[in-house]
């Protein structure tokens, strides 16, 4: 088992950099590279503006800055734009700003607009204005990935964020990256709230179904990962519940940018979206990498 750590840490510790290191240059300010093909967002890309990014920062810290107190309970390509920002409420009810799947915690605008008034007249779930805190309760709280409790990085470009969430290694000395979840205002007002919409996916990438598309039971799900034998688990989670519709445990992986699928069935009531999440681990943390995207029952 030593023998195995001692080969597997390294990768990890490449891997963890991997996540970091794409993803920021795909938020970076004006003399930053644009993205690369290694960077699979499992949410469509926002267009490029300068950017406020946050140090090294954990979840004992305080929420951003316009955040209230108080803790939560509880891969596509990106559509044509002409670089405009889009309308907060632009397109369809349900969708986040006009292009993007409302992942968690809210479901719909009508949500969304229920939570304003009550965080108005009580100052109610605060912790929606935080996008760190929004983001770490969506990965232990939603996807139940416990040990994945470290805001590595926060980068915030106008409506959009994303978060670094990783977890705890001793092996490596430092907090590794699990993810980067990708977050945008929802509806209008400076108390719009932030929606986890999907992840900015590197070594470990869930490319199918397509972000945003219909998609039957049973589903297909796959996309490349590079690592050293992977046991990949996928999940089919509704909105308000961290039950698994769907479950599908496991399908062997690894190599270089190696192809990956797994098959799941799932029950689930239509018109509201599914968050799908697929997640490896095992070798120095139950789960060290994951990836959502967000799909729609048919009718």
């Amino acid at each position: 088992m030593r023998s195995f750590t001692e080969r597997a840490l390294p990768l990890l510790t490449a891997v963890g950099l991997g996540v970091l290191g794409p993803a920021l240059a795909g938020c970076g300010g004006t003399s930053a590279p644009p993205a690369t093909a290694t960077t699979t967002p499992s949410s469509p890309a926002a267009t490029s503006e300068p950017t406020r990014e946050g140090g090294e920062e954990g979840p004992e810290e305080g929420p951003e800055e316009g955040a209230g107190e108080g803790t939560p309970g509880g891969g596509s390509p990106a559509p044509a734009t002409s670089g405009a920002r889009p309308d907060p409420d632009e397109g369809q009810d349900h969708l986040v700003a006009g292009h993007y799947q409302p992942l968690w915690p809210f479901a719909d605008s009508q949500q969304v607009t229920a939570w304003q008034r009550a965080h108005r007249a009580n100052g109610t779930g605060a912790w929606h204005l935080d996008a760190r805190r929004t983001a770490l309760a969506f990965t232990r709280d939603h996807l139940g990935f416990t040990e994945i409790d470290q805001a590595v990085k926060t980068v915030v470009d106008g409506r959009h964020a994303r978060v670094h969430v990783g977890y705890r290694s001793e092996e490596a000395g430092r907090p590794l990256v699990a993810a980067v979840v990708h977050l945008v205002r929802y509806g209008r007002g400076a108390d719009a709230p932030w929606e986890v919409v999907g992840t900015d996916d590197t070594t470990f990438t869930l490319t199918r179904p397509a972000y945003g598309a219909t998609a039957g039971s049973p589903l297909t799900v796959g996309g490349r990962i590079t690592g050293v034998d992977e046991s990949i688990r996928v999940r089919v989670l509704r909105p308000g519940s961290s039950a698994p519709v769907g479950e599908r445990c496991c399908a062997p992986a690894g190599g270089e940018n190696a192809a990956w699928s797994a098959r799941v069935s799932y029950k689930a009531e239509p018109g509201r979206t599914l968050t799908v999440v697929a997640s490896t681990g095992g070798h120095i943390a139950e789960v060290e990498r994951f990836a959502v995207t967000g799909v729609r029952p048919p009718s």
